[in-house]
C-alpha cells in the first residue's frame, strides 16, 4: 500500500525550497509514505498582484468518506525528561547518593549508603552520622537536600506532600523543609519528632508543607540539631495539586490534552528496549506501591528514572485524557542484544500478564494488583505494539509470531501492530496495523531548517497531516515525536512542549496539532484547488462540536505571497447557513526559521478572529507561509444558490 500525496511548490525565493526540502525530508526519514514529487517552476508573482484560487468542496450527503476515530493521537516516550522531571509531578530526583548533597560540613555531619533499606527491590538507604548537637550544630541544623529536576517549583499558597522511611538508635527531631535554592531562604518547614522506640524499625512519616514564599529553583532540605545515626529511605516531594490527584503536573496535562488525542502510545520508543535488555522498561517492576518500585537507569537516553510513572499510572493517564491506549511492549529485543525465539516465552507471558493487570478481572491474577492500587474496574486496552523499530533484527519475526498467537488466543479483539512495514510488499507475518504506513508513529520535521521546533518545520508538518487526512482511508493513526522536553535535558530536537521547572510552551509542530483536533472521527469532503494553486495545500472535513455542526477548511500556504481562495461549496441547502459565527485560525510569523522561547512563548502561535466576509462569497486572504483554518458554523452561516444545474451553493 502506498500512500501518496502531491507537493507543488512555486519556486519564489529560497524559504520555498527549504519547504519543499522539508515535507521531503519528513516523507523519507519517516518511511511513511511514498512521495511523489510534481514540481512545477513558475515565475514569481508581480508585487500586487494576487492569483486566483477556488477550492471546490462537495458537501453533499452521502459524498464524505469518515476518517478513523483514531486517525491523530500522541506518542509517549521517556526521553529529555519527559515523565521523571516532568509531566510526573514528582519534585525529588530519585537516586542512591546523587544528587544528594550535605547541609554542614564533615566535622558536623557525615554521610554515606548502606544496604538496610526495608525495600528488597531496592535495598539502599542513606545514612546520616549527625556528630553535632544543639550546641555545636549551626542553627539551622545539618543533614540533606536534594536539588530536585534542576530546582523545585514551589509557589506561595500551595501545598506540598512529603513522604519518607526513617529510623534511628535514638529520638529523632527532624525538619523537612523547603528552600530557596542555596538553602537561606526557608519557604515551608515542618517537624518529625519521635522516640526511639517508635523509628526502632523503618517507619514512614508523612508531611505536608505550605509554601509562604515562591522559588521555581528550590531545593529539600532535611536536617537536624540532634546527635545521633538516622538512616532516611524512599523520599517522595509531590505537589498536593496534580491533575484530579492521579499525580500528573496539571500544566504539562492541559497542554497534553488540548491536542484532544485519541490515542496515546507509551512508555516508548527506544525507552521500551534499552541498549541493553537489562536496563529495559519492564512494566511489572513499575506497579505496586512507589517506594516499592526498584525504578531503573534508562541506559538510551541516559537517565535514572523512578517509575513513579509506571504501567498504571500510563493507563490512567489514557483514560483520563480520553485517548486509546496503545501499550508497547519489549519483544526480548534491545539495541544490542536479543532473545532467540525458543526461548521468548517468559517475554510472551509477561505481555500476556500486563494486559491481564489493564483488563483482567479484580480477582485474577494481576488484576487483583490493580485492584489493590484502587482500581477495581478493568482498563480498556485494545491495541497493542510488539516491539519498537526492531523489525530488522535477527530474531523479531520469530519473535513476532509466538507473541501473536498467544496474545490473539487469549484476546482474540486485541489489534497488534507489527514494526514491519508493509507498504512496499505484503508482510510475512499476520498483524492488524503495521507501523510506519497504516499507523505513522513518530512523524516530525528534524535537521538544520526544523531548529529546536521552526515555523517552516510546522509547516511541512501541516502539509503532511492534511496528506495523512486525505489519506486516512489507509493511515489509521499518527503521531508526532518527541512530545516533551525539560529544557535542562534535550536529547532530541525538535519537539512538540518545551518546559522547566515553573514555565512552558508549545513549538509550532505544538500548534499545528492543535489544528486537527476535530478531524478524527470527522467526514472528510472531497475538495479541490482551482487556478494557480501550485503553493498551496488544502482540506475540507465536516465535524461537530458542541452540538454545532461545522464545515473546516485548512490550508497550508507555502509561497511567499498572499492567495486569495474563494471557497466554492455545493451539496446544501442555501438556507442552512450563514456567516456569522463562523471563525478563522492562522498560524503565521515574520520569518518562517522563527521559535518560541519562554521569553517569547508566543511569538509564533495561532490568532483566532471572526470570519468577516462578504455576503455574495467568501474569499479568504492566505498570509505567505502559513498554515490557516476556518470553520464554518452551518446553523448559522449563509448559502447563496448558484445558478447551476445542479443546484450548487456557494460560501
Amino acid at each position: 500500500i502506498h500512500l501518496i500525496y502531491f507537493v507543488h511548490v512555486v519556486i519564489m525565493d529560497t524559504e520555498s525550497w527549504k519547504f519543499l526540502r522539508s515535507v521531503c525530508i519528513l516523507s523519507f526519514l519517516l518511511g511513511s509514505c511514498f512521495v511523489y514529487q510534481s514540481l512545477r517552476v513558475v515565475v514569481a508573482q508581480d508585487e500586487g498582484t494576487e492569483p486566483a484560487v477556488t477550492l471546490q468542496v462537495n458537501a453533499s450527503d452521502g459524498a464524505g468518506r469518515l476518517i478513523p476515530e483514531t486517525l491523530f493521537g500522541i506518542f509517549f516516550e521517556e526521553i529529555n525528561h519527559a515523565g521523571a522531571g516532568g509531566l510526573w509531578a514528582e519534585l525529588n530526583t530519585p537516586s542512591n547518593i546523587w544528587p544528594w548533597s550535605i547541609v554542614g560540613d564533615q566535622s558536623s555531619v557525615y554521610v554515606a549508603t548502606d544496604r538496610s533499606s526495608c525495600f528488597e527491590r531496592n535495598k539502599i538507604a542513606l545514612r546520616m552520622d549527625v556528630l553535632c548537637d544543639s550546641k555545636g550544630c549551626p542553627s539551622g541544623g545539618v543533614g540533606v537536600y536534594n536539588p530536585g529536576y534542576w530546582g523545585m517549583n514551589i509557589e506561595e499558597g500551595k501545598k506540598y506532600k512529603v513522604a519518607l522511611y526513617v529510623r534511628s538508635t535514638g529520638d529523632i527531631d527532624l525538619s523537612v523543609s523547603l528552600t530557596s535554592s542555596n538553602g537561606s531562604l526557608t519557604l515551608a518547614s515542618e517537624k518529625i519528632i519521635a522516640s526511639a522506640s517508635d523509628v526502632s524499625n523503618w517507619t514512614k512519616k508523612e508531611v505536608v508543607l505550605e509554601a509562604k514564599g515562591t522559588d521555581h529553583g528550590a531545593r529539600l532540605q532535611l536536617t537536624t540539631t540532634k546527635k545521633g545515626s538516622i538512616w532516611i529511605d524512599q523520599v517522595s516531594a509531590m505537589p498536593v495539586d496534580t491533575y484530579k490527584g492521579h499525580g500528573f503536573r496539571n500544566d504539562l496535562y492541559q497542554m497534553m490534552s488540548d491536542i484532544k488525542p485519541r490515542f496515546i502510545r507509551f512508555p516508548g520508543g527506544c525507552f521500551v528496549e534499552g541498549e541493553w535488555l537489562s536496563n529495559a522498561f519492564r512494566w511489572k517492576e513499575t506497579v505496586g506501591p512507589w517506594e516499592e518500585r526498584p525504578g531503573h537507569f534508562g541506559d538510551v537516553w541516559k537517565y535514572w528514572t523512578d517509575d513513579g510513572l509506571g504501567h498504571f499510572e500510563f493507563f490512567q493517564l489514557a483514560e483520563d485524557i480520553g485517548a486509546a491506549p496503545i501499550w508497547v511492549f519489549n519483544n526480548g529485543i534491545s539495541h544490542n542484544d536479543e532473545v532467540e525465539t525458543a526461548t521468548i516465552m517468559p517475554f510472551v507471558q509477561e505481555a500476556l500478564d500486563g494486559i491481564e493487570f489493564a483488563r483482567g478481572d479484580a480477582n485474577s491474577t494481576w488484576g487483583s494488583i490493580r485492584a489493590a492500587m484502587g482500581r477495581k474496574e478493568p482498563f480498556e486496552l485494545k491495541y497493542v505494539a510488539i516491539g519498537n523499530e526492531d523489525c530488522g533484527k535477527t530474531y523479531y519475526r520469530g519473535n513476532y509470531i509466538v507473541f501473536y498467537d498467544a496474545i490473539k488466543k487469549a484476546y482474540p479483539d486485541i489489534k497488534i501492530i507489527s514494526n514491519c512495514d508493509g507498504s512496499s510488499r505484503p508482510l510475512d507475518h499476520p498483524a492488524d496495523y503495521y507501523d510506519f504506513h497504516a499507523f505513522v508513529s513518530e512523524y516530525a520535521v528534524t535537521g538544520k531548517d526544523a531548529g529546536k521546533g521552526s515555523l517552516l518545520a510546522a509547516l511541512a508538518e501541516a502539509a503532511f497531516l492534511i496528506g495523512l487526512e486525505k489519506n486516512s482511508d489507509i493511515v489509521e493513526m499518527a503521531s508526532y515525536a518527541p512530545l516533551f522536553v525539560n529544557t535542562n535535558d534535550r536529547r532530541w530536537n525538535p519537539d512538540a512542549i518545551v518546559f522547566n521547572s515553573s514555565h512552558l510552551y508549545g513549538t509550532p509542530s505544538y500548534w499545528v496539532q492543535r489544528f486537527f483536533a476535530e478531524s478524527s472521527g470527522s467526514t472528510l469532503l472531497t475538495s479541490t484547488l482551482k487556478g494557480n494553486s501550485s503553493s498551496l495545500v488544502a482540506s475540507a472535513i465536516s465535524y461537530q462540536s458542541n452540538d454545532q455542526d461545522y464545515i473546516s477548511i485548512k490550508a497550508v500556504n507555502f509561497g511567499a505571497t498572499s492567495v486569495n481562495m474563494k471557497v466554492l461549496v455545493t451539496g446544501l441547502d442555501p438556507n442552512v447557513m450563514k456567516v456569522s459565527g463562523s471563525k478563522k485560525t492562522v498560524l503565521t510569523s515574520t520569518n518562517v526559521m522563527d521559535e518560541n522561547s519562554f521569553t517569547q512563548p508566543e511569538k509564533v502561535a495561532p490568532h483566532e478572529s471572526l470570519l468577516e466576509m462578504a455576503e455574495e462569497d467568501l474569499t479568504v486572504i492566505l498570509p505567505p507561509h502559513s498554515f490557516s483554518s476556518f470553520d464554518l458554523l452551518k446553523e448559522s452561516a449563509k448559502m447563496i444558490r448558484m445558478p447551476v444545474s445542479d443546484s450548487s451553493s456557494t460560501l
